[in-house]
């Protein structure tokens, strides 16, 4: 696990020779080691809590397996022969022998980083030993040699040295202001080893032919693998510089592995900045006109170097599309187009390279054109410029439209006025009319009074005179003028009036004539003559009518409230005696809920819209038992009865007389309520079979209540002892009319028969169609042969050994080919038929398409039907026997117009039936034992689990495609499952971050920079689509949508 002397014969000689296991101290000495472990181990908190949980037995394995594995050699060894080989004072000669080994050491050195535990990468970090500055100055004096040759060091020795002294200040100057011992110390050994002499750049020559800059940058990044190292490669003032420069280097391979750094530096919060400042360091060091310069002149001359191509494609997709600001965007893009990336980029996008070519078609897809975003800017000011001036157009609109409403508004006003103004025209005249209709009846019936009065008094003149004449009264005039009437004693009156009579005769001459009337005292002496006959009676006064009419006058003064009102009009009181009719009581069916409002009282209504509006009209017009229906209130008893109400307290209801048990007595009021038919009409209905009167299902709810024995010897006894019907509940009398009914059961068969007959044919006749066709399908099916005929091959191969070859099977072994795994148990035996049909018999790979309605199929069950169709032959012979008995017109038509349904109907069962059998039997089943609810799902179940096979067979080739450009472009040794789970919560992480417009930030966990180079390599472009999509594509479209608009408009 460490730095290992001949790797291979140790590790061959660790596999022949076992060490023997040590045995297990005292739990207390066990702790401490394993604490000791764990700490060496640098784990995350959740990952050494669950290895403390561990057993002893495996927490001393564990402990076993760490200490197995002893470091060879501590970190000042490797920090020595750095040094050493960065002294200048060594001869040529001990350098030449020295420098043979340096490659190997730094493979020490760089396994030693990666695979040792984080207290021995501490130990090299740490202030004493100073790793990091030895190894950035060793990777600096490697490369040194490289940037003169690069630059022409034939040109002389003086033009190398100043290259030389260029190249230390560009290292100094990057960090001026760098207070660390750290940063001093590389300054000052850079100084001393880039300045020496033609010696030093000699020796660095000497080590550039050599792999030690590739080495150097793979130690650099296991050091930046864990957290403390990557903390220290950040801050350090040269280490990215000298990544960066590591640029120039002629090996492509080393290029691309810098790139991948850089790359993954990139994606750290604050690492762009970083990767931006070391190339302005390249740029000045290497004397470019513009940053990136050398970077496109490498990417154009290695065309032949596709791995380096992708990286750094890579590196610019990621340096470009990685930042936040669009602007700076927009800046580093046409820093790449300056130096004429768009133009290669155009020659190399139909590269044969599927890598290159989706890391250039990322780019294209991402880049900003800011010629079509200023074109949309532009259309996007017309746009708000029309927008502007359709707004103000619209509101003047709504002003004008609001200056129309307020004109229409006053006319309409206007006219309401003049309304109520002629209303109360209209009124005063009405008044005016009916005041003088009031006077002139007045006058003429005084008119009237005065005349019949006149009248009287002539009359009463004359009948006064006769009497006088007669001798019976005697005329005498007073002084005052007045008439005094003496009655003489001697005669009678004429017409046997008696005084009395003479009295009421001139009652109504006092005032006019002034009559007075005496009498005679009485004799004591003589005897009282017999009395008078009775006389007849006096003549009526002209107002009143006959007795028969005031007989009906005070019969209908009964039916009205007769009130006396006070009217105050004009200073006058008008009084008026006003009859208003007395409503009768409502009678209902069910107690209703009170509608609580506020009644007007009698006196209230005159003149109001009550005294205009007839009420008990609208209840003759109206459904009151819907009504009732609606609003009943619940658990109510019988009927009330209004009329005994005010004697409830005292008297006792009268119920009516139920025969029937109550609770169907209550079913069969409900089924009667739902058809809202008298019971003669019902029972007359069924004895015609009107189904036009009768509902279908109101006869199939009347089914149930058909009259038991008991029930019609109840109702017979009721009607022999001729007890009245009136006293029978509602439900009972209607089940007596109901028994009367001759073959009641049969005639409501019938009609239950005929109602229903059509939608049993529609019902019944596509299950048996899709019985025949699919029973025809699955027999004459070629396909379907031969994938059995497959299953069975493959079957008897797995099966002939041990129980021997079989010549058929049943239907249910389909289900069995997904039981049947493969020893790796990630394909079915299912699948392996997918793939086999796929292969080598592509026909047959849609044969499911020839297998018609299997699944409607396996929904019927065949033998229900038929026996439903067999009921239909005994209704249809109902009905025939009845028609012969009975001449019935409804029951004619029905047997001519379905006669012919029901024959196509039963043939249809027969062959459904026949069909079925035959090809159940063809596939070795028993009819019997196998229903078509057996028999076809079996089918529609293999049809379903072999779709999803070639659909799982299509996923896991595309997995292992995929997987396999894995492969190809990593290293030869997979990952362990705990790299690749930190490789996937990285690049959810990332997703997670980019979707928020961040850039993702260093978790601090080990592994990251391993994890980050993973994704950039294999997943930038998936991730480039999710994370970036929102920063360019969604604002161009938001332009383009503008620019659409605004071209509409």
């Amino acid at each position: 696990m460490g730095n290992i002397e001949s790797v291979d014969g140790q590790s061959e000689m660790k596999h022949h020779i076992m060490p023997l296991k040590v045995p297990m101290p005292d739990p207390t000495e066990l702790e401490e080691r394993f604490a000791i472990v764990l700490n060496s181990m640098n784990l995350p908190p959740d990952k050494a809590r669950l290895l403390r949980q561990y057993d002893n037995e495996k927490k001393w394995d564990l402990i076993c397996d760490q200490e197995r594995f002893q470091v060879k050699n501590p970190p000042h060894t490797y920090i020595q022969k750095l040094r050493g080989y960065l002294d200048p004072k060594v001869t040529r000669k001990k350098f030449r022998r020295r420098v043979h080994e340096s490659t190997k050491v730094l493979r020490e050195l760089e396994i030693s980083l990666r695979t040792n535990h984080i207290g021995w990468v501490r130990e090299f970090l740490n202030d004493e030993n100073r790793g990091l500055d030895i190894l950035v100055e060793y990777l600096s004096f490697a490369q040194c040699a490289v940037m003169l040759d690069f630059e022409g060091l034939e040109n002389g020795d003086d033009f190398s040295l100043d290259k030389a002294k260029s190249w230390s200040r560009s290292i100094e100057d990057l960090h001026q202001n760098g207070c660390n011992t750290l940063v001093r110390s590389a300054q000052q050994s850079v100084l001393r080893y880039v300045l020496a002499c033609f010696k030093t750049i000699k020796n660095s020559r000497l080590v550039s032919q050599k792999d030690d800059v590739h080495v150097c940058i793979m130690c650099l990044r296991a050091i930046m693998n864990y957290q403390y190292g990557f903390n220290l490669v950040m801050s350090h003032a040269h280490a990215v510089n000298e990544t960066a420069l590591s640029l120039n280097n002629k090996n492509p391979r080393t290029k691309a592995l810098v790139l991948e750094l850089l790359a993954a530096v990139c994606l750290v919060r604050g690492g762009h900045e970083i990767i931006l400042s070391a190339f302005d360091n390249f740029k000045e060091v290497c004397k470019e006109k513009h940053r990136f310069e050398k970077l496109m002149e490498y990417f154009r001359s290695e065309d032949g170097n596709i791995d380096f191509m992708v990286a750094c494609m890579q590196f610019i997709n990621i340096v470009v599309h990685s930042v936040e600001d669009m602007n700076f965007r927009v800046h580093l893009q046409y820093e790449f187009t300056k130096l004429g990336l768009d133009d290669f980029l155009e020659k190399s996008k139909h590269t044969e390279s599927d890598k290159l070519s989706v890391q250039i078609q990322a780019y294209l897809d991402n880049v900003f054109d800011v010629g079509g975003l200023l074109e949309d800017a532009e259309t996007k000011n017309v746009a708000l410029e029309k927008v502007e001036e359709l707004e103000e157009h619209l509101s003047h609109v709504a002003e004008k439209l609001l200056d129309v409403e307020n004109e229409t508004m006053m006319k309409v006003a206007d006219l309401e006025k003049q309304l109520l103004h002629k209303d109360k025209e209209l009124a005063t005249i009405k008044e005016t009319y009916e005041s003088t209709s009031s006077q002139v009846h007045t006058l003429r019936r005084m008119i009237q009074e005065k005349d019949a009065a006149f009248q009287r008094h002539n009359n009463i003149e004359k009948q006064l005179l006769e009497l006088e004449q007669q001798g019976t009264i005697r005329l005498r005039k007073q002084p005052d003028g007045d008439i005094a009437i003496e009655a003489l004693g001697g005669g009678g009156l004429v017409g046997g009036a008696s005084l009395g009579d003479l009295g009421l005769l001139t009652a109504s001459m006092s005032g006019s004539g002034g009559l007075r009337v005496t009498t005679p005292a009485p004799i004591e002496a003589v005897a009282p003559p017999p009395p008078p006959p009775p006389p007849p009676p006096a003549p009526p006064l002209p107002s009143e009518g006959t007795e028969s009419e005031n007989s009906q006058e005070n019969q209908l003064i009964l039916s009205y409230i007769i009130m006396f009102v006070k009217i105050t009009s004009d200073n006058n009181v008008y009084s008026y005696l006003i009859a208003i009719r007395i409503k009768k009581p409502i009678k209902t069916k069910f107690r209703l809920p009170v509608f609580n409002w506020t009644a007007l009282k009698p006196n209230q209504i005159n003149g109001t819209v009550f005294n205009e509006i007839d009420d008990e009209r609208v209840l003759e017009e109206l459904n009151l038992e819907k009504f009732e229906e609606l609003f009943k209130t619940k658990a109510q008893g019988p009927m009330v009865d209004l009329s005994c109400s005010k004697s409830k307290v005292s008297h006792k209801v009268v119920n009516k007389v139920q025969l029937l048990d109550a609770n169907r007595s209550k079913n069969l009021a409900i089924t009667l309520r739902k058809a809202n038919k008298t019971t003669e009409e019902i029972c007359k209905a069924i004895q015609t079979f009107d189904l036009k009167a009768l509902p279908v299902d109101f006869v199939e709810c009347l089914m149930r209540f058909l009259p038991t024995e008991a029930e019609s010897k109840l109702l017979r006894q009721y009607e022999r002892e001729r007890r009245p019907l009136d006293q029978l509940a509602e439900e009972d009398r209607f089940m007596l009319f109901f028994s009367k009914i001759e073959r009641l059961t049969q005639r409501m068969s019938i009609i239950t028969f005929v109602g229903n007959f059509n939608d049993n044919v529609n019902m019944l006749t596509p299950q048996l169609n899709a019985i025949i066709a699919a029973s025809a399908s699955v027999k004459s099916s070629p396909k379907l042969k031969k994938i059995l005929e497959i299953i069975l091959a493959l079957g008897n191969y797995m099966n002939s050994s041990k129980r021997g070859s079989v010549y058929g099977f049943k239907l249910q072994s389909l289900d069995l080919l997904l039981d049947t795994k493969s020893t790796d148990r990630k394909m079915t035996l299912l699948h392996y038929i997918a793939l086999v049909v796929k292969e080598k018999y592509p026909e047959l790979a849609t044969f499911y398409n020839e297998l018609h309605f299997v699944d409607k199929a396996a929904a019927v069950s065949l033998e229900n039907v038929l026996l439903d169709v067999k009921e239909l032959g005994k209704g249809m012979d109902l009905v025939r026997r009845e028609c012969s008995l009975h001449d019935h017109a409804v029951l004619k038509g029905f047997l001519q117009t379905s006669d012919t349904h029901l024959d196509k109907l039963q043939k249809d069962g027969k062959t459904a039936e026949e069909a079925f059998n035959n090809v159940v039997l063809y596939f070795g089943e028993s009819p019997k034992t196998t229903p078509p609810s057996v028999f076809f799902p079996v089918f529609v179940r293999f049809i379903k689990a072999y779709k999803e096979a070639v659909e799982g067979n299509e996923q896991r080739k595309k997995q292992e495609e995929a997987m396999r450009e894995k492969l190809l472009a990593q290293e030869a040794k997979q990952r362990d499952p705990k790299k690749r789970q930190q490789q996937q919560e990285l690049i959810a992480e990332l997703r997670r971050r980019q979707a928020k417009d961040h850039r993702p930030v260093y978790e601090g966990k080990d592994g990251t920079i391993e994890d980050i180079i993973t994704v950039v390599i294999y997943l930038w472009q998936s991730f480039l689509d999710s994370a970036l999509e929102a920063l360019s594509i969604n604002v161009c479209n938001s332009l383009r949508w503008h620019r659409k608009n605004a071209c509409c408009g």
